[in-house]
């Protein structure tokens, strides 16, 4: 009986933090990168292909089951090439060193992301009825 309370409060506890957790609070720490850094990098690399070409994208979430390795350097950013496989268009966020660590030296993480849907032209001209 007491092994089922431990059980049950052990789970309330558990549900309860992942419940209080989100991408907003997940910044980086000394040993690990965050995923709100990495969203927002994926943002400034979609916000500046967007200003350059004519289709209008959105940044998606990261996987929130991402952990990776601070990285020592700044990230950089591209488009994922298609010949990874991936079957949604994507952004790679590359470190291509990371603190020194045990597991990796460089990661990448791909953030999806998706087309903004196409604005009539009603809807952009100020001069349409």
């Amino acid at each position: 009986m007491l092994r089922s309370i431990l059980f049950g409060t052990a789970l309330s506890a558990c549900a309860f933090s992942l419940a209080s957790w989100s991408i907003e609070t997940d910044r980086s720490t000394e040993h690990t990168h965050g995923l709100f850094e990495i969203r927002e990098e994926a943002r400034r690399f979609i916000s500046h292909e967007n200003a350059e070409g004519h289709q209008q994208w959105e940044v998606l979430e990261p996987n929130l089951k991402t952990l990776v390795p601070r990285c020592a350097v700044p990230l950089e950013k591209q488009w994922t090439p298609k010949s990874l496989g991936r079957s949604k268009r994507s952004v790679m966020v590359i470190c291509t060193i990371a603190v020194p660590n045990t597991v990796m030296r460089g990661w990448d993480v791909h953030v999806t992301v998706k087309q903004r849907p196409n604005q009539t032209k009603a809807a952009t001209d100020p001069a349409s009825p």
